[in-house]
């Protein structure tokens, strides 16, 4: 027996794709023989009885996602792995073994939610699944609780956040495609589309009476959750033209593992494992263990559409603060400028320059710590005290400059780490660090602090409160340039249980730091983008999208970032030099228009065109910068490989209006077509060089370029 309730969502497909209105699809739950039924949820089916686990049955409004025959919850433990040999996660003994228990629905002025209880009266294992839609969204957020009600402790190695099938059967998968993004230092956001034969070949499972072994999985190792990896990824169906989007929500090591059965194809969503990441839990009797939380979002106009979906989410699901709807433009003096070595002789042309170009924060970046004499301060850092003889009258003397010049104040900290000469490395307790095999873990000269003891969040909060309350700082430029590693095992089974409590743990302190500094703006870096997910990204202000210092080779970083990180958080450098021609510094500067436009740069010795242009693409951008917090990300030529001539993306800014910038890459001038793309097309940057020629053609703009690295941006009004 079920109970289906329909709920009208808004939905726009990017502006270049037919609109299909489709209604809202809803929830069922399936429910045991003789229990009451049961009230819906929007946007996903869920079946059950007794005769088998909780599934998703279907996921918005999709043919193609979703199978009752495919367990939503996969549990591992160190006694029982899966009921069937494979090496995918999926057929785990203790899920098969769970069965609905009960529900509760509640609604909100944030969103829809259901919890969905199980159990597995083998092993005493509880299951409670929330699943949340916030409203406006066509997305649902997906987390699990397990508690041991046995008498016995139990060993997790693996849960997964949520399992789902795709395609009806074997032969379907012949249709979908997969797209997901390696990343790695100055290369993130490489995005690929394969198809999903080529990484689950056709077997003949029917033939064979069994399900497939094999899988592919993706993911990431050690604390950069987005090191090797983004932690999203897109199926998408030619069938139907459905796609549906995922991101699992957690800084540290999660999995993305795909397999097949004779019924199609399971995607399962895990946070860390056993195998991939030293991860066991252990369990007492009455103990509970949240899993890493994931979203996922389907749509009818193809990937682009479902990563729409997401980013709408993504804003959604932020915490309101007061500080967000600051959005002021950032100028940092790292960037191909000073390079972790300020002073106040150096800084104060940069200040000046910074304010008459009209930046609104000017941050001091990493080096305002340390002792010029010591040189090389990479293992000294971790005190966070200014450095006595590095600034003229003192870094207060600088900070006020910057205030006076009308500007807010920020500062570079890398909170997570001491460096192995510093004296916080004697300073703090041993069990302050982290651990393995009962020694400290060192990383290139450092030890990694962990967020769980009292006095490493003790010695950091009274860093951060001093510099606010004593300098001024209103903003925090917070890094993390090491990889520690499985993590720790103090108060913990195993190194990768205590690596993720570490990453909670710090999380939560990003949301009290916050608290008790309202008006503080935090940037989230991880030697650029390496820890680029959204548990961090929801509860900081701005996220540095890349390290790559080379302009000509930034776009397709720049351009990729939006399908993981809302428009408004992407912060993109923007460094001319007076090296550059006036088409290369628009280039550059063009890449910091496609977000968050982020300042650096030697910027008092530009010519005075170059001078011209960043004034220019600083007032464009205060024009534009509103319109940010509600558009939405597409590609008219699709995602952009890492060599590609030309890159292309478009934010839908739900006005009848889109902005669309373009980089050409090549030597001589090109002809480039935007297609599917139709409307009046007007270049707002830059309007001092030459135009490119654009015209409407059949299938879409038609742009001509001019010879060398040139990009353009331009606000298209939808035909």
């Amino acid at each position: 027996m079920c109970i289906v309730w329909d709920n009208d969502i808004p939905h726009r497909a990017p502006p270049f794709r037919r609109e299909h209105p489709t209604k809202e699809p809803a929830i069922a739950i399936g429910l045991e023989a003789g229990r009451p039924p049961a009230p819906p949820l929007s946007f996903v089916d869920l079946g059950g009885d007794a005769d088998r686990p909780v599934s998703l049955v279907g996921i918005g409004p999709s043919a193609s996602f979703g199978r009752a025959d495919v367990p939503l919850v996969e549990l591992f433990t160190a006694e029982e792995q899966r009921e069937r040999t494979s090496q995918a996660y999926f057929r785990s003994a203790v899920g098969a073994r769970l069965r609905y228990t009960g529900h509760q629905v509640s609604g909100g002025p944030e969103g829809d939610r259901v919890t969905v209880a199980q159990r597995d009266d083998r092993t005493g294992l509880a299951v409670r699944t929330t699943l949340t839609r916030p409203h406006g969204t066509r997305a649902v957020r997906l987390q699990s609780e397990i508690e041991n009600t046995g008498s016995s402790p139990v060993l997790l190695t693996a849960v997964s956040t949520a399992t789902f099938g795709f395609g009806r059967s074997e032969a379907d998968l012949d249709g979908f495609t997969l797209a997901y993004a390696r990343s790695e230092w100055l290369a993130e956001n490489r995005w690929r589309t394969e198809p999903v034969r080529d990484l689950l070949p056709g077997v003949d499972l029917a033939f064979h009476g069994q399900d497939g072994r094999g899988h592919f999985g993706f993911g990431s190792h050690g604390a950069w959750s987005t090191g090797e990896h983004l932690a999203a990824g897109v199926l998408a169906d030619a069938a139907t033209g459905e796609a549906l989007a995922w991101q699992l929500e957690t800084g540290t090591a999660w999995h993305c593992d795909l397999a097949q059965a004779g019924s199609g194809g399971i995607v399962s969503l895990l946070g860390p494992a056993d195998l991939e990441h030293h991860f066991a839990h252990e369990l007492e009797p009455g103990g509970r263990f949240t899993t890493v939380p994931a979203a996922i979002a389907v749509a009818d106009g193809g990937p682009d559409a479902a990563i729409a979906e997401l980013t709408r989410y993504r804003r959604r699901s932020r915490p309101v603060r007061e500080a967000d709807e600051a959005l002021p433009i950032v100028y940092n003096d790292f960037m191909n400028t000073l390079m972790g070595q300020p002073s106040t002789e150096a800084l104060k042309p940069l200040v000046d320059a910074a304010a008459e170009a009209g930046a609104e924060c000017f941050c001091i970046d990493a080096g305002w710590f340390a002792d010029p004499a010591i040189g090389d301060w990479w293992a000294t850092v971790g005190e966070w005290r200014e450095a006595p003889g590095r600034f003229s009258g003192g870094l207060k003397a600088i900070v006020d400059h910057i205030h006076a010049r009308g500007m807010r104040s920020g500062l570079w900290l890398e909170p997570e780490v001491v460096g192995a000469r510093s004296p916080m490395a004697e300073a703090l307790p041993e069990e302050a660090f982290f651990h393995r095999f009962g020694r400290r873990v060192q990383e290139h000269e450092r030890y990694h602090l962990d967020f769980r003891h009292p006095a490493a969040r003790a010695h950091l909060d009274a860093a951060v409160d001093c510099l606010v309350a004593d300098y001024g700082i209103g903003y925090l430029k917070l890094d993390y340039n090491i990889n520690p590693g499985p993590g720790t095992e103090w108060r913990a089974a195993a190194a990768g249980d205590g690596l993720l409590a570490h990453a909670r743990a710090f999380r939560d302190w990003l949301v009290e730091v916050q608290g008790r500094h309202p008006q503080l703006l935090v940037e989230n870096c991880a030697s650029g983008a390496m820890r680029a997910d959204h548990s961090l990204v929801a509860v900081t202000h701005l996220q540095s999208t890349s390290d790559q210092q080379d302009f000509r080779r930034y776009p397709p970083v720049a351009a990729a970032a939006p399908a993981t990180i809302p428009p408004e958080r992407c912060g993109n450098w923007a460094y001319p030099h007076a090296d550059m021609t006036d088409e290369e510094s628009a280039f550059t500067l063009a890449t910091g228009l496609s977000g968050r436009l982020y300042l650096s740069g030697f910027l008092h010795e530009l010519r005075p065109g170059q001078t011209a242009l960043v004034h220019e693409a600083v007032e464009v951008h205060k024009g534009l910068r509103e319109r940010l917090p509600r558009a939405v990300p597409f590609w008219p030529l699709g995602l952009p490989e890492w060599d590609a001539p030309v890159v292309c993306l478009g934010l839908d800014t739900g006005d009848g209006r889109a902005l669309l910038v373009v980089w050409d890459r090549a030597s001589e001038p090109s002809h480039i077509a935007v297609p599917g793309l139709h409307g009046t097309a007007a270049q707002v940057f830059p309007k001092r060089l030459e135009p490119w020629a654009v015209e409407a053609g059949a299938g879409g703009l038609e742009l001509r370029t001019v010879a060398g690295h040139s990009a353009r941006v331009f606000e298209v009004v939808i035909g």
